[in-house]
């Protein structure tokens, strides 16, 4: 295999390339989001309610088994919509877009690692939008970019892809006098913030999503940061 190569991003060449690996890479997460449903209490109670319910009324143990199954069915087929549901809105929004929302201004950008002459990975990263209102406190401050649309192929990770498509956003943001990088990702993604912290990123706060079922289920994102001037005076 060659060496990666980490580049800017070419719209003629790239397009599909970064779709694929984004909704590839989402997809995969669907297992990690059914287990994190499962774990949550009221998706326990309602599986104990529904077969201890069913078990007194008829007498029966396959019938609370068969209705306990087709309820973890439909806790899977729920991870399945959620997940697909951010792919779509994703790929119809920045995704659509990346020359207009990554390449149109010297403060953002977007670039894969190619191997093989192949896109293996990407990541953009644009100046922070800081939001309004409540949403937990402790947000980042302005003078900040936000790493976003990280995914490496599953066929190159472990292998320092994520590593270096990293080091090139903190590169990127340190040129440009940014006072930090920050980050959000799916509570369910244990192996990307592993990468965020072996990086160096620090865990902030916990951000609920705005959905009923997110809240229900617990599906929150988790913010990284990377303060830049403390890399600096400890370099």
């Amino acid at each position: 295999m060659d060496a990666v190569r980490i580049r800017k991003y070419r719209h003629d060449d790239d397009e599909e390339a970064v779709k694929e690996i984004f909704t590839v890479g989402m997809s995969e997460q669907v297992p990690a989001a059914f287990m994190h449903i499962l774990k949550q209490p009221p998706t326990q109670m309602v599986l104990m309610c529904v077969f201890c319910a069913l078990l007194t009324s008829s007498k029966s143990f396959l019938l609370p088994v068969l209705a306990v199954t087709l309820l973890l069915a439909g806790v899977r087929q729920l991870a399945c919509h959620i997940t697909a549901k951010y792919i779509q809105s994703c790929l119809q929004s920045d995704l659509a877009h990346i020359p207009d929302a990554y390449l149109a201004s010297k403060d953002t950008c977007f670039w894969v690692a190619e191997s093989d002459g192949r896109v293996v990975g990407m990541v953009a990263c644009q100046p922070l939008r800081v939001e309004g209102g409540g949403g937990g406190g402790g947000g980042a401050l302005p003078g900040c970019v936000q790493l976003k649309r990280m995914s490496v192929r599953r066929t190159h990770r472990h292998m320092g892809v994520g590593k270096q498509l990293c080091e090139t956003v903190v590169a990127f943001a340190r040129e440009r006098g940014f006072l930090a990088v920050v980050l959000r990702t799916s509570v369910v993604m244990a192996d990307a913030q592993r990468l965020y912290q072996h990086v160096g990123f620090t865990r902030t706060q916990e951000v609920p999503v705005r959905t009923l079922f997110s809240k229900i289920l617990n599906l929150c994102l988790v913010e990284f940061r990377l303060d830049l001037q403390q890399e600096d005076n400890r370099d």
